[in-house]
């Protein structure tokens, strides 16, 4: 029998070769389909895969980024809003009145004497008659003795004239001293200036009046043998706890007087014009810049984006676990046929 086949394989070798590649190509149909779905199909899948975490993780960095530049603005937030409480700005503003009220001028004329006082209208003061001689008085005027406030021992006399009202007439107040001798140098008289005349008149108690203006505003002196004329200013104040003060600015020009009397005399005379500068009431106050609302609103917009940074960022994650197990349980059953 062997020779028998051994004959009939010499005698038709390609019938056998013919067969080898028959089941040659028939096992490579069937490990073809199995090589295709082991290699093939999930590279492509893989990378399509690796590309999505890629991208996820640039993502979420991004995002990590993002918060950190909200919690910089947070703290940046808060340190400049805490700046501003601590530093606030001057507010300067300037409000139109066509009638002051009549500010009140308390002269220390010490040894002088009021020769006389008068209210003149659009800057027009006439020329004097007889300079040195008592004239008329049209001026309402107090007189008022205390003790001064800064020793409490001595006493001081004190002569309050109400000061000039209509600033669109351009109304000024001019006034005559006349001082028969002194034994100083120079001749001076002092004077202050105080918001309110009516409040004066008003007052139950003038001598502490007196004193609390003497305590809170500034004095000045015009000198014997001089025209000075005193241009005001009112400026008020409102402080932090909503109180207001007022105080005066003034601008003041000297002219010489030409004493024109016969005789020469050794006395001293004082004039002295009283008008405002302009009808402009300049209020100052401290204002904060830093509004709260603001900043509540800004910290409301960048903690809302920290929360969806974050909920980004935890969906990211467990987006990409799905993602791996799925891989996983996708390439245990092409790896357990290809094993």
């Amino acid at each position: 029998q062997l020779s028998e086949d051994v004959e009939r394989v010499s005698e038709n070798p390609t019938d056998e070769r013919e067969g080898e590649m028959e089941v040659d190509e028939d096992t490579s149909s069937v490990i073809l389909p199995d090589s295709e779905l082991g290699t093939t199909t999930p590279s492509l899948r893989f990378s399509k895969t690796c590309l999505k975490n890629v991208f996820s993780v640039i993502l979420l960095f991004i995002y990590l980024l993002l918060m950190a530049v909200a919690v910089f603005l947070v703290y940046q937030t808060i340190s400049d809003f805490r700046e501003k409480l601590k530093h606030p700005v001057m507010s300067v503003s300037y409000k139109e009145v066509s009638l002051y009220d009549a500010p009140g001028i308390a002269f220390y004329p010490g040894k002088a004497r009021l020769l006389s006082c008068k209210h003149h209208y659009y800057d027009h003061i006439p020329p004097l008659i007889n300079p040195g001689q008592p004239g008329d008085i049209e001026c309402t005027t107090q007189r008022i003795n205390y003790t001064d406030p800064f020793t409490n021992q001595t006493m001081k006399y004190a002569l309050v004239v109400q000061g000039p009202r209509d600033v669109k007439k351009k109304e000024l107040v001019f006034l005559q001293f006349h001082l028969n001798g002194t034994d100083q140098d120079f001749s001076a008289i002092d004077y202050l200036l105080f918001s309110s005349f009516q409040e004066f008149i008003n007052s139950p108690e003038k001598a502490e009046f007196m004193k609390d203006c003497e305590s809170s505003y500034s004095s000045w002196k015009f000198s014997g043998g001089f025209r000075t004329w005193v241009k005001m200013s009112l400026v008020k104040t409102k402080e932090e706890d909503g109180s207001e003060t007022v105080e005066f600015k003034q601008e003041t020009s000297v002219v010489n007087y030409i004493d024109q009397r016969t005789k020469p005399r050794s006395d001293q005379l004082f004039f002295v014009v009283f008008e405002w500068k302009d009808p402009f009431i300049q209020t100052v106050q401290d204002i904060i810049t830093a509004n709260p609302w603001n900043m509540i609103a800004l910290l409301c917009g960048i903690f809302l984006a920290l929360f969806k940074a974050a909920d980004f960022a935890k969906l990211s994650v467990k987006w990409m676990i799905k993602i791996r197990k799925r891989h996983l349980k996708r390439s245990r059953p092409v790896m357990n046929h290809i094993s």
